[in-house]
């Protein structure tokens, strides 16, 4: 059994990595923190989990985290730079569903993310999360930095025609939209039920700090390249999920029916990736609760532009599902035990 600690299981992706931990048949959960709720059931917390989950918060500094095979880390940024190097020094993996160690220039992550970086050395060890692309390099991580929702699902969409060098390094468009969950739990305006319901609005397209991580993931794809991205963010009035449309402009000529077959084999074999058939259109209810993305391509009206539409959900896909996967392949485990969730509809 893989004994595993949760650092901030009071939020969105802490919850949801109690649900998915809770559920796994290789795992023991040992401890879980709340920074504000230490003491309390964490059933008393979260309802849902009466019957599954007996534990208690307690604080990062309980013994329980040295006993600890993987700790994961569901916590604001800046939190795990100052902890990891102890519980590595303990014994166990650490897995960060915050942006602490994703971005390799450590310059750039400070300017993106306002603090300075305690832990560079750990940045420089830390393997991306992407299983759809490291695979080989997660299996022997100590530190895994798992990818932001955002960035996961547009990576996802644009990886086949970036490796097969068939579109434009220079003119990637991102139009990505997202539930209100994707920005945490933690009381704020823009997420009240009044401001949030029926209403749509873009946001950070002046700069999102997701983009240098977009960049840095959609530059490895193409060999190192230099990438043009436009990257514009929104806020829907949904719980759950991310719909990204991307747009590509075509560097040689592809046919449809090419495009569909070079997706369905970059892709063939992965569990957790869904092409779909030609003409298709996906919708983040079809991937709600579950670790899947969904991905439909096409080229409107036989012109030079790809549009590929990519469709997950942020809480799992994008945080603490991708995250539970990333374990499971550190650890030699089938990389589909505890996250193969069908998802739930309505």
């Amino acid at each position: 059994m893989i004994k595993a600690g949760i650092v901030g299981g009071a939020g969105y992706a802490g919850v949801e990595l109690l649900r998915i931990l809770a559920g796994h048949p290789e795992v023991e959960l040992t401890a879980v923190t709340s920074h504000a709720e230490t003491g309390l059931k964490v059933s008393d917390m979260f309802p849902s989990l009466r019957r599954r989950v007996a534990l208690r918060f307690v604080p990062l500094e309980d013994d329980a985290f040295t006993r600890c095979d993987v700790v994961f880390f569901a916590t604001p940024n800046g939190i795990a730079m100052q902890q990891a190097a102890r519980l590595l020094a303990a014994g166990a993996r650490v897995v960060d569903l915050a942006a602490d160690f994703r971005i390799r220039d450590i310059a750039e992550w400070e300017k993106w993310y306002g603090m300075a970086h305690v832990a560079p050395e750990l940045v420089a060890e830390a393997v991306y999360g992407l299983p759809e692309v490291h695979r080989g390099q997660i299996r022997a991580a100590r530190v895994l930095a798992n990818p932001g929702c955002y960035p996961t699902a547009v990576q996802l969409g644009f990886l086949p025609l970036l490796e097969a060098g068939i579109v434009e390094h220079g003119h990637l468009i991102a139009d990505a939209k997202s539930g209100v969950s994707g920005a945490g739990r933690r009381a704020e305006m823009s997420s009240l039920f009044s401001e949030a319901g029926d209403n749509f609005k873009a946001y950070g397209v002046a700069g999102h700090r997701h983009l240098p991580e977009i960049r840095q993931g959609l530059s490895r794809m193409a060999g190192g390249a230099e990438i043009g991205l436009v990257f514009v963010p929104h806020l829907t009035p949904l719980i759950r999920g991310i719909h990204a449309t991307l747009y590509a402009r075509l560097a040689r000529d592809i046919d449809a029916k090419a495009l569909q077959d070079l997706f369905e084999s970059r892709f063939s074999g992965e569990a957790f990736v869904d092409v779909l058939p030609a003409g298709s259109h996906p919708e983040t209810r079809s991937v709600r609760a579950s670790n899947m993305c969904r991905i439909a391509v096409h080229r409107p009206q036989g012109g030079d532009t790809v549009v590929v539409l990519s469709v997950i959900d942020n809480l799992v896909k994008g945080a603490a599902g991708q995250a539970v996967q990333n374990m499971n392949i550190m650890f030699g485990k089938e990389e589909t035990l505890g996250v193969d969730m069908i998802p739930v509809s309505p």
